[in-house]
């Protein structure tokens, strides 16, 4: 492992200390939140999974399956994306957890990637502010508003982020929306002009990229890096390895969204619509696909840690997305229980709102 630059180390030392003086001053708003009672500790991880990135697993597939195909193909890419650069800025940013950072803060979310930016704040943010954007409605700004505080207090409560993870989470999340909502359009039409294998290829590309980037930070900057003396709490063991690690999961993740929506486009697309029936059908039989894909790749693949590890989740996460994007449509059209779109909707793949 390379040593880091002398001054990259300085500036870290610098960046260390001016955030320990913030966090001090915010630990107290950590220690009130708690103390508003131990009741709270099951609704409060019961609205912290509204943040969560198990939503892409769950709650995404549902809207895509069996709800709108193209909206539900949108909100994924966008949130996928949003969780590549969040697990970026954490790896760069080695900010700590108030149950890391001191003592007194009771330890009632487990992590084992770094703090800032919150991956709650910016998901949720991301996640139901772009519903809210493509569904056009009043109610549902009203709503995803909601969800949003409601889950940056619960990221408090449980002691897992400083206000100031939770501001900078917003802060991501907010640019990135923006960027969506002024060149979504213009990068889809963009995307549909290049040929599958084209896609395919840059998908690799734009995938991979960030876990080579996370990789290499790890190798050349932080390189032996410890918990600083000065956090008091319960610093897990191995932050580096799982925190490039959770990069290489989300990655995988975009990479087999973005070429399973691709292939899915050239081979006609897939529409959600159809009876209720059919509809809990798709949403039954799909999720029981990745649960039984998890079971198969947790016990069939080697654990392993470093660069291995990180190559490790990146497939298996690929091959989830994959089967979320392609293979689950490709096997509902087959059986019966959807059917492809109307050639004009096909054409609209990705971009089309509603069914």
């Amino acid at each position: 492992m390379g040593a880091a630059p002398a001054g990259t180390l300085q500036a870290l030392d610098l960046r260390e200390v001016a955030m320990d003086a913030v966090w001090d001053t915010e630990i107290a708003l950590v220690a009130w939140i708690q103390g508003w009672g131990t009741w709270l500790l099951a609704p409060m991880e019961a609205v912290s999974l509204l943040g969560s990135q198990a939503l892409l697993v769950v709650f995404v597939p549902l809207l895509f399956w069996s709800v709108s195909a193209g909206l539900g193909a949108r909100t994924y890419l966008v949130a996928a994306a949003g969780g590549v650069v969040n697990g970026l800025l954490k790896f760069a940013l080695h900010g700590a957890r108030p149950d890391w950072y001191h003592h007194g803060v009771r330890s009632l979310a487990p992590s084992h990637t770094f703090g800032a930016p919150s991956g709650h704040a910016q998901n949720s943010l991301m996640l139901w502010g772009y519903l809210a954007l493509r569904l056009a409605r009043r109610w549902a700004w009203y709503a995803a508003a909601a969800i949003v505080l409601a889950v940056a207090l619960t990221r408090l409560y449980l002691g897992a982020h400083f206000l100031t993870d939770i501001l900078l989470g917003w802060l991501v999340g907010a640019a990135m929306l923006w960027a969506v909502a002024r060149n979504e359009d213009a990068l889809r039409a963009w995307w549909l002009r290049l040929g599958l294998a084209a896609q395919v290829a840059l998908a690799l590309a734009v995938s991979a990229g960030p876990v080579l980037l996370a990789q290499g930070w790890e190798t050349l900057v932080h390189a032996g890096w410890s918990a600083p003396e000065d956090w008091t709490g319960a610093v897990p063991r191995g932050l580096g390895d799982g925190s490039v690690e959770h990069v290489a999961r989300v990655a995988g993740g975009l990479f087999g969204g973005l070429a399973g929506f691709s292939v899915l486009a050239a081979r006609g697309w897939y529409s959600a619509a159809g009876p209720l029936v059919s509809r809990v059908a798709r949403y039954v039989i799909g999720l029981s696909g990745i649960v039984l894909l998890l079971v198969v790749m947790r016990v069939a693949l080697p654990e392993a840690g470093g660069a291995a590890g990180a190559a490790v989740d990146f497939a298996s996460f690929a091959v989830v997305a994959l089967w979320s994007a392609l293979g689950a449509p490709e096997l509902f059209v087959l059986t019966g229980l959807a059917r492809r779109p109307a050639p004009e909707r096909a054409a609209e793949g990705p971009a089309a709102r509603r069914e």
